[in-house]
Formats: structure tokens, sequence, C-alpha cells
């Protein structure tokens, strides 16, 4: 592959995930309406477009035209960029998630992967610290919610935030422990190849994904951990209306206010894809060869695509279902409970893979 046709490759996957992207963050919030109006026996979307579908359209329409407010007490530069780098980290860590095999087009190899590579072989591949560099650029979404708090010089903000940092940072901590494991049962760092230690079956129906290979209460730490990480209820604590007014985006509106609305979204949406991944297979499926060819090419995104919405439909699930946690209990269950229980998951499957060993 020419490096011309390397980069149009690369122009036209960027294009296409973000546009898809931004599409699935804006009908989460529509979806997520919907759902809990029918849990509280209410409509929810229903006014613009049939069943609501054109209300996402609408409420960019309105972020758009609201009037921008910058308070004059804030220090500017800083506040006009805080949700910026939120926005921008949680769009970027998408890059590196492979969400399909390699597919073969027009004469091009590439994988379904924006950060897919061509290697020494000519053949595509990933990259081998893939999994590492997406946590480290979603760790760094932590700053743009920390500068917007310190920046608004308000303390309702400066609250939100510092209650944000903590948390984040400290359920960063068992999310990484809760992936260990896998690494250890996979022996890489690479997304794709740990897709590719997933495949097959026991009893030709029982897919051999982490989940089912004793991995099951990693799994549990990653939920768990990964609701934290996005600020979801039961652990939306940095901006528990009824205690900090919005939190650390108190001072915020119209269209810098929606950066920090897509940000969580985005970031859900990151966690699915890496949960998917890296406990349910990936793209992986079981064969239907009664389908058209034309069809069958589709089927690796369409698991995929699947088991996401399955970790977005959680999402709205718990959200309607469990109450907020008190601040004291959120830190204590992720240190008292969720770190321990991390680390002893990775000392018990290092064990049992030096036994296999």
């Amino acid at each position: 592959m020419s490096v011309l046709t390397f980069l149009i490759v690369a122009v036209i996957k960027i294009a296409i995930t973000l546009g898809v992207l931004l599409t699935v963050v804006a009908y989460t919030v529509w979806l997520e309406r919907k759902v809990v109006g029918h849990m509280q026996n209410r409509w929810g979307p229903s006014r613009v477009g049939p069943f609501g579908l054109l209300q996402p359209l609408a409420d960019g329409i309105k972020f758009l035209l609201k009037e921008d407010l910058t308070p004059p007490y804030v220090e500017k530069h800083i506040y006009l960029i805080a949700p910026v780098i939120a926005l921008v980290m949680a769009l970027t860590s998408i890059a590196l998630i492979p969400i399909g095999p390699v597919v073969h087009l027009f004469g091009i190899s590439t994988p379904i992967q924006i950060t897919g590579v061509v290697g020494a072989t000519g053949q595509p591949g990933d990259i081998d610290a893939g999994l590492l560099i997406v946590l480290g650029i979603t760790s760094l979404g932590v700053y743009g919610i920390a500068l917007a708090g310190w920046s608004s010089n308000s303390k309702y903000s400066l609250l939100g935030s510092l209650r944000a940092s903590a948390q984040m940072i400290s359920y960063e901590v068992s999310l990484g422990l809760s992936l260990v494991g896998v690494l250890l049962m996979s022996s890489t760092l690479s997304l794709r190849g740990i897709v590719d230690a997933q495949l097959g079956t026991w009893f030709g129906f029982i897919p051999q994904w982490f989940l089912f290979r004793g991995q099951f209460i990693a799994f549990f730490i990653y939920l768990m951990a990964a609701f934290a990480e996005t600020n979801r209820v039961p652990f939306d604590l940095p901006e528990a209306e009824t205690e900090l007014v919005a939190g650390y985006h108190t001072e915020y509106s119209a269209m810098k206010f929606a950066m920090f609305f897509m940000a969580e979204y985005a970031n859900m949406v990151t966690v699915a894809c890496i949960a998917s991944v890296m406990f349910l297979g990936g793209w992986s499926g079981p064969p239907m060869p009664f389908l058209p060819a034309a069809v069958q090419a589709f089927l690796p995104l369409i698991w995929f695509l699947l088991r996401v919405f399955f970790f977005l439909f959680l999402y709205i699930w718990i959200r309607g279902t469990l109450p907020r946690f008190r601040y004291d209990q959120l830190m204590a269950f992720g240190w008292k409970f969720l770190f321990p229980l991390a680390l002893a998951n990775v000392i018990v499957t290092a064990f049992f893979v030096a036994i296999r060993a």
C-alpha cells in the first residue's frame, strides 16, 4: 500500500468513525430519555419527528443558537479550552479500538480501525500497545473536568471538579487492574490479538470469551469502575444536581456545556467498546452460512454493535433503577472493595496461568 493510498484510507476511516460516533452519541441521549421515560411511566421525546427521532437534531440546533455567556471573573483561556480537552480526549480514544476484522475492498486490505497499520509482512495489523494508549488518552479527560471547575472561579464548580478528579483517578486504578487478568491470559497488549485469543467455542456452542474463562469477577470490577469513570448513576457525584447545582460545568452554557455532555456519552461508547473487545469476543459470532454472502460480510460489525448496544442499554437501565451513593460510600467502595478484589483477581489469574504454562 502506497503512502498516498494509506493516507486516503485513513482520512476516510476517520470521517466515517467521527460521523458514526457523533450520531451514536446523539441518539444515545434520545434512547436514554425514551427508556427512562417508559420506566417512569411517561412518554419521553415524542413531539419532534416520528417517535421523537428528530429530538437530537433539535437539541443540537438549540445549543448552537443559545446565547454563549462567559462570566467576567473566569480564567478565560483555561475556561474555554477545558471542554475542548474533555471532548477531544473522548473522541480520540475510539481511534485505537478495532471494531471489525480486516476487510478487502478495491484491492486494498485494511482493518476496521482508524489506527490499523501495515506491518513488515504486508498484512494489516494493530498497534501492539493499543490498550495502554487508550487508557492513557481516556485518563487525560479528567484534566478537562478539573480545569473547568478551577477556571470557573466558582465554589460549586470547584467542588464538582474536586469530586470528579478524586473519583475518576481512584476508579482508574481498579479499572486498569481489572484488565490485567485478560492480558495475562491472552499474552498480548494488542486489542486485535485479544479478540483473536477468544475465537472458537466449547462443545460447538459456548464461546471462549474471557468472561466465561474465569474473568467474570474482572468483568464485574470493570463495569463498576466504568460507571464511576464516566460519572454515571449511581456514581454521578461530580454533577449531582441536588447537591452541587450541576457540578463542574455550572458556569458553562450553550455549546461549551454541550461539549461536556457529548464527552460523557462518547466515553460511554468507548468503555462499551473496550468491554466488548476484552471480555465478550469483540466482533466474533456464530457462523451463519445460510445468509447471503453480502450479509455475512457485515456480520462481524453487527455482532460488535449489538454488544455495544447492550452496554449502553445497561447504562440507561442502571440510571433508571439505582439511587445515588453518598460520596464517602463511593470512595470506600472503590478503595476498600473494588481495589482489593481487583488485586486478588490478578494474583489468582497469574497463579493459574503459571500452572497452565
